[in-house]
């Protein structure tokens, strides 16, 4: 599939249903969020709303990465309030069939420039402690883990861990790039 081009859209209200039945699948395919595939937390009229909210935000943003207007990805920041306003949570998914195509890099890189842009000062994520393939990207763009969370989620019985990352921005290693 990685031989179709994807294009990086921030998200918009209207495409709220579509986002379910994205999140519907990756639910499906991984255990590495923190719902299954009958397990999407928002119905449609509260997607909307939250889709509504990161519109023309300077606090919140989703982006989508898309195929020929399917999504197959997705990025989201939210700031933190009050006391913790300088910091934003990161969240990122992608189809796994297209894992490794270079979208998820193309994600990260557009919520970076968006906490950039809008004064953030850290981002912290929480990725599954085994999910190497994640780790990787995060560190990619100077992530560094914090701690470990024993038995974060529990599937079918199995503890699983997760490890708690951050990044300070204007301090990050590794991307190649100069820091604004």
């Amino acid at each position: 599939m990685s031989d179709r081009q994807f294009v990086i859209e921030r998200a918009r209200p209207e495409e709220a249903a579509a986002l379910l039945d994205y999140l519907k699948i990756i639910g499906g395919e991984t255990d590495n969020l923190s719902f299954g595939a009958e397990e999407v937390p928002l119905s449609l009229a509260a997607e909307q709303d939250y889709l509504r909210t990161q519109c023309d935000s300077t606090d919140h943003a989703q982006y989508f990465a898309k195929v020929d207007g399917e999504i197959i990805g997705t990025a989201s920041l939210n700031r933190r309030s009050n006391r913790m306003s300088h910091r934003g949570v990161f969240g990122i998914s992608l189809k796994k069939a297209w894992w490794g195509c270079g979208a998820a890099s193309a994600l990260t890189e557009a919520i970076l420039a968006f906490a950039r842009e809008n004064g953030f000062e850290q981002l912290d994520l929480e990725v599954r402690s085994s999910n190497a393939r994640a780790i990787h990207l995060y560190e990619k763009y100077g992530f560094r883990k914090l701690c470990t969370f024993p038995n974060f989620f529990k599937i079918n019985g199995e503890h699983i861990d997760f490890d708690l990352m951050i990044l300070e921005l204007g301090k990050e290693e590794g991307t190649g790039r100069s820091q604004a």
